[in-house]
């Protein structure tokens, strides 16, 4: 079940809850190999990450228990046997290179296989967490395989890196809590799921200060303990459920909506002719959107929605907003300041009769509301792309096909059963 069957031209509306944040919940699981103490956690999505992350811990020999349905699970790391890993981490996910940190609090010396894969948005280094797990204290060789030590733990060091990368402040953070002294990480990335995990790894006891800035301080402690605490939204979710809304004219809301992250993201809707609501924690996208393009006072430039690390509109939103400029009256650039691969399923949206200019690989201008037809369309190795490529296809009348679109389901465990609900004609198939 690769390809993703849909049935386009009827407004999607209903209300959904979205799952809980795939990019939070990695990190903290991660995070949960930092104390022998139980920890508990709520809304964890039922997603192929998260079970390559639970099967990892299992044949280390930690006790994990999950109830997918209720979205519960507890893990208790007092049994983890450092003797049974053999050097392996979970493949075919980028976020291994998160276990980096606690595996070396725990063992002192790991030996990885460089085969750490996410998803195609262009290089994806190991040298920024490399950097920061040396300036901590751990030592690096590479011969056949990268090998990690770390002897007497890590200590308190002040890192600078080149610039904001999620994974390795996360790695940083997860590294720093247990260190002797004070850790400071400076142009540290400051995403709502940074934000998760720091907030996680302060209730089990770290002294975390700067928490949403790009300068985190860790005060280390010696040992932390557990606790039950729920993973946050999907903001990925809130929004792509909206821009479904909005795109095919129908009205759609979204509970648990997280309104004190979406300023920014509401601005970028608004480029496009969507105007997003809230009330109380329900985001909404009314029926009818205008979808037309919003004219910049400096008229003589093009209205630009520039993506890139937090505060920025976040990268991985970018095409979502891109399938709606597709159906918009008008002309606007987009611009991705983080990958060189971000733009590189434009020509499977021509296959829609989408009019898309490609001005080099970090830039592209869309000409809206051309003529469109139903097509059948290979999806990208990116989440966000595979979705965008359907809501094309869900806001023109007739059968497409998205093929090879199962990455969407590395972020959204019910993609087609919330479309149902909706009233989509989807099937996977």
């Amino acid at each position: 079940m690769s390809d993703l069957i849909v049935k386009g031209g009827t407004p999607l509306s209903g209300t959904i809850t979205p799952s809980g944040n795939k990019n939070s919940a990695l990190p903290i699981l991660c995070a949960t190999l930092l104390t022998d103490a139980p920890v508990r956690l709520l809304n964890v999505p039922a997603i192929t990450d998260v079970e390559k992350l639970v099967t990892f811990f299992a044949a280390q020999g930690s006790r994990v228990t999950w109830d997918k349905a209720a979205g519960e699970m507890t893990l208790d790391h007092s049994t983890f046997d450092p003797a049974r890993l053999k050097g392996e981490l979970p493949s075919g996910m980028r976020s291994s290179v998160l276990l980096f940190a606690p595996l070396l609090h725990r063992m002192g010396k790991i030996a990885i296989p460089s085969n750490a894969k996410g998803c195609s948005l262009g290089i994806r280094e190991l040298d920024p967490h490399l950097e920061i797990l040396k300036k901590l204290g751990a030592t690096i060789a590479h011969n056949h395989a990268l090998t990690l030590t770390l002897d007497g733990g890590f200590h308190g060091a002040r890192h600078w890196p080149d610039y904001m990368s999620v994974t390795a402040t996360e790695n940083f953070v997860m590294a720093a809590v247990l260190a002797s002294g004070e850790s400071t990480l400076l142009n540290a990335a400051s995403e709502p799921h940074v934000q998760d995990l720091c907030a996680v790894l302060v209730a089990m006891g770290a002294k975390i200060s700067g928490l949403g800035t790009s300068k985190l301080t860790v005060d280390g402690v010696p040992r932390l303990g557990g606790g039950t605490f729920t993973i946050n939204t999907d903001y990925h979710e809130v929004v792509t459920f909206l821009a479904l809304g909005a795109i095919t004219g129908g009205e759609v809301r979204v509970r648990h909506s997280l309104p004190h992250h979406f300023d920014l993201i509401t601005r970028s809707f608004a480029k496009l002719g969507v105007v997003i609501e809230h009330e109380g924690d329900t985001a909404l996208v009314r029926a009818h959107q205008r979808l037309v393009i919003e004219t910049p006072y400096t008229t003589n430039l093009l209205p630009k929605i520039e993506a890139a690390p937090w505060p920025y509109f976040p990268v991985d939103l970018l095409p979502c907003m891109i399938a709606l400029s597709v159906r918009a009256q008008g002309a606007i650039q987009f611009w991705n300041k983080v990958y060189e691969g971000g733009f590189t399923w434009m020509p499977e949206l021509a296959k829609f009769g989408a009019h898309v200019v490609v001005s080099d690989p970090h830039r592209i201008i869309v000409f809206g509301d051309r003529p469109l037809r139903p097509a059948v369309v290979d999806a990208p190795y990116i989440i966000r792309a595979a979705v965008a490529l359907f809501m094309v296809a869900a806001s023109i009348p007739g059968r497409s096909v998205v093929k090879n679109a199962e990455i969407i389901q590395r972020a959204h465990p019910k993609f087609v059963e919330n479309l149902r609900s909706l009233g989509a004609d989807a099937e996977w198939k």
